[in-house]
């Protein structure tokens, strides 16, 4: 670690590195096969995902909100600000008789440049029983905020471990 910012890991081939990834972050369509389950439940399935790439971040993945299940996303009150994206509201993910609060959100009125995340819906992939890009059991990003999902395809260190607050 030099000047507070970690060391990239080695990027082996067919790998990228998150600190190759732009600041401010970009969205990438992307025709992974990506799956998410929850309470014993296939909730979503897409080979159209967006990948929102981020310096020091695994790739957060948003969904075409009509790839989920019916009566899975339930609203809640509550939002977050993102200084590049704007306001995010929240869903409860509601399936099998089971309630993760809060794990999914989606940017109905995104600012200028980030049109294209309008309709799409992300998930936290450690609140979720497993999410899957072509078939990988997803990592979830250390932390508990970030939204990241790690897959063999991407290298780090990844913000959210200890000591990153200002990576």
């Amino acid at each position: 670690m030099t000047s507070g910012h970690p060391i990239p890991d080695p990027v082996g081939p067919g790998q990228e590195s998150v600190w190759d990834y732009p600041r401010p972050p970009v969205v990438q369509p992307s025709g992974e096969l990506v799956e998410v389950r929850f309470g014993g439940q296939l909730v979503a399935r897409t080979r159209n995902p967006l990948r929102l790439l981020e310096t020091s971040h695994p790739p957060t993945y948003y969904l075409p909100r009509t790839c989920f299940a019916e009566g899975v996303l339930h609203p809640v009150a509550g939002s977050t600000v993102c200084e590049w994206k704007g306001r995010a509201d929240y869903f409860d993910v509601v399936a099998g008789g089971h309630v993760a609060e809060r794990a999914a959100w989606h940017y109905p009125r995104p600012v200028a440049g980030y049109e294209s995340l309008v309709g799409h819906v992300a998930v936290m992939p450690g609140s979720m029983d497993g999410c899957f890009v072509d078939g990988e059991r997803v990592r979830p990003q250390t932390g508990g905020f970030y939204g990241g999902w790690i897959t063999d395809r991407v290298v780090g260190p990844f913000k959210g471990v200890p000591g990153s607050r200002f990576w």
